[in-house]
């Protein structure tokens, strides 16, 4: 064969092998922007898991069994639970736990601390005897409310950090990590997608949404924020983020009626029964969702005012409070990416 027809032909090939690498390529990233999803019943909740990478079943296995290690510990529904073995040594001695559980507990009383006590993980007591959420659900008796009450502080709540052990200090308290331990879920299903290079993905615990990253392609999420009292899927508007937690608590959740009124399960530890003001919901933004979902919680209980002072302190930290008059209040970070789509709702000044 000539010289010159040799190095055309080669030249021919390596365009070819170029121009086929280049159309894989191509297609990949088509691949990439539809999901993988897969879901699950965890932590009292529907778990769903999207990644727009290319990803292995083995890698959501391991997702969901971090999960239901957690689950497994931190449970007040399973008799050996790390948090139930705790809540029955109460008043008598320490009780050695986990890393996982240490650290949800003294993030927990961290945020006892922060809200002034609104948000408190001794709730236990209180949660028990009203059973919000639950077809035991009922008003209880003020004697009863009292007695509980008396049970709920949160430092009354010991750590030991050197033996990683936690007791309460009153016979009868109760640890109660619902406010919190979703968030912490949330956070450590993130270390698994980074540990496993996965760039692109959407941690949803329940409505707890946690935007890992950013969209293929490099733009923001849009997270849809739940108008109350409304189906799922119906929003007052949408918040545009990259790699936060978005987590929302309201009285629209759980709850239920009695004699007329309605009874939501956010429970305020000093009166023992459930918060009243004039909020609907607090939607909370920010880089972990064990923040996110325990801020939700304590400035719903703080009240708008209050609850917004103390986001407007906290660094990388927005917030959503929309009242019962349809009104949305939103901080000051959020004023360029929250974008309202429900005009019987408006943005307060």
């Amino acid at each position: 064969m000539p010289k010159f027809k040799r190095y055309f032909n080669t030249l021919f090939i390596l365009i070819s092998v170029m121009l086929l690498l280049s159309s894989c390529s191509k297609n990949q990233i088509k691949e990439n922007n539809e999901p993988v999803s897969q879901n699950r019943f965890l932590l009292g909740t529907i778990v769903t898991i999207k990644i727009y990478d290319n990803v292995s079943g083995k890698l959501f296995d391991e997702i969901f069994n971090r999960l239901q290690e957690i689950e497994n510990r931190m449970t007040i529904n399973e008799k050996n639970s790390e948090v139930i073995q705790v809540n029955s040594n109460a008043g008598k001695k320490f009780t050695k736990v986990s890393d996982d559980t240490f650290y949800v507990v003294e993030k927990g009383k961290y945020f006892s601390e922060l809200s002034g006590g609104k948000f408190d993980i001794s709730i236990g007591p209180l949660v028990k005897l009203w059973n919000i959420g639950t077809e035991e659900a009922k008003v209880p008796e003020q004697w009863q409310i009292d007695e509980k009450k008396s049970l709920v502080d949160y430092n009354s709540v010991l750590l030991d950090s050197k033996g990683k052990s936690i007791m309460l200090k009153k016979k009868g308290m109760m640890l109660d990590l619902g406010g919190i331990a979703k968030g912490y879920a949330a956070d450590e299903v993130t270390k698994i997608l980074k540990e496993n290079n996965v760039k692109h993905a959407i941690i949803n615990l329940g409505g707890n949404i946690l935007a890992y990253g950013n969209k293929p392609g490099g733009s923001k999420w849009r997270i849809g924020i739940q108008k109350p009292f409304s189906s799922k899927g119906n929003y007052v508007g949408v918040v545009s983020v990259i790699n936060k937690a978005v987590v929302t608590s309201g009285i629209y959740e759980r709850y239920f009626k009695e004699k007329g009124k309605t009874y939501h399960h956010i429970l305020d530890p000093e009166t023992g029964y459930p918060v009243e003001n004039n909020l609907m919901s607090v939607t909370i933004i920010t880089d972990k969702a064990i923040d996110a979902d325990s801020l939700s919680t304590s400035a719903f209980a703080m009240g708008l005012e209050e609850g917004f002072s103390l986001i407007e302190k906290l660094d990388n930290t927005e917030a959503i409070f929309i009242t019962k008059d349809s009104k949305i209040y939103l901080t000051s970070g959020l004023k360029n990416s929250f974008k309202l789509t429900d005009n019987s709702f408006s943005i307060a000044d």
